[in-house]
């Protein structure tokens, strides 16, 4: 689109289907190379991408002519794909519904990248439903507690 210009930097975070722990370590960083070719295939910027075992943040700059709705269906659908297709999971490999979004300025990128990088860290100390709720709560984000990602059973 000429003219257009814009910085629009997002962090997405989703989860394992049922917040099962299948990510293993074995694996996770094709994953993230995975994730992040098809993030830029499609044109967007892949700033960084970590997780856990259960679930993944990705900060992306994003370009304005996709829906962050179109681009989350494509990166959760082709990565599932792939994992099932490379069989590093005994069954089949699923995202869960949904996910979440938060806004950044560019001022707060170096310290988002961090936070992101140190995901193992930080969950030593904080548990992702807790990370999550926190989230939520800091971008006065509504939700409904009957659709928040559940403790695993």
């Amino acid at each position: 689109m000429p003219n257009t210009y814009t910085q629009i930097h997002l962090q997405v975070v989703f989860a394992v289907k049922y917040r099962l722990a299948l990510i293993s370590s074995e694996w996770e960083n094709r994953l993230y190379q995975y994730v992040t070719g098809v993030v830029r295939k499609l044109g967007h910027k892949l700033l960084v991408i970590n997780g856990m075992p259960d679930h993944l943040h990705l900060l992306v700059g994003l370009k304005p002519d996709q829906a962050l709705s179109d681009l989350m269906r494509i990166v959760k659908g082709e990565s599932s794909e792939w994992i099932n297709k490379m069989k590093f999971t005994k069954g089949v490999f699923r995202w869960q519904e949904g996910y979440g979004a938060f806004s950044y300025s560019k001022d707060d990128l170096p310290a988002i990248c961090k936070y992101i990088e140190n995901q193992k860290q930080h969950h030593a100390k904080v548990g992702f439903l807790d990370e999550y709720e926190t989230l939520l709560n800091e971008f006065e984000i509504e939700y409904n507690t009957g659709y928040i990602f559940k403790e695993p059973a």
